[in-house]
């Protein structure tokens, strides 16, 4: 998949992750909030240079390999990769533990969704509308 399809269904993770909150679903919207950040991290590793053969096959590699290749080397701003490690947190215990999300939480997961991929997009797509 290239880095401007994984930004595409980025942009679709985040709209259902709102959808999803105005509906009521927190869980659901933290899960689809949450993976919106992911595929946009995703595409952000592919557009600086990762083959999609390096990318991290698992969900900590990619929040290691995003902050090491991205946010260390100054080309994103910390607060990217400290919401995209709060949002993967917060899944978690959406998808697999028997706490509560509260919908504070869902609230601050689906904003930063959107934050995010806008601001991924802002900093890998050339002038042209491309991904670089």
């Amino acid at each position: 998949m290239s880095a401007r399809d994984l930004l595409e269904k980025a942009r679709r993770a985040a709209d259902s992750a709102r959808l999803l909150f105005e509906a009521g679903d927190v869980d659901g919207a933290c899960n689809r909030g949450y993976y919106a950040m992911f595929d946009a991290a995703r595409a952000a590793l592919l557009a600086a240079g990762s083959g999609e053969t390096e990318l991290p096959r698992t969900h900590s590699g990619l929040v290691t390999a995003f902050s090491m290749q991205l946010v260390k080397a100054g080309r994103v701003p910390v607060e990217l990769g400290r919401a995209l490690n709060r949002a993967a947190e917060i899944r978690l215990i959406a998808d697999y533990k028997d706490e509560p999300v509260d919908a504070e939480q869902a609230a601050w997961v689906v904003e930063q969704a959107s934050v995010f991929v806008v601001a991924i997009q802002a900093a890998f797509l050339d002038e042209g509308g491309d991904l670089a």
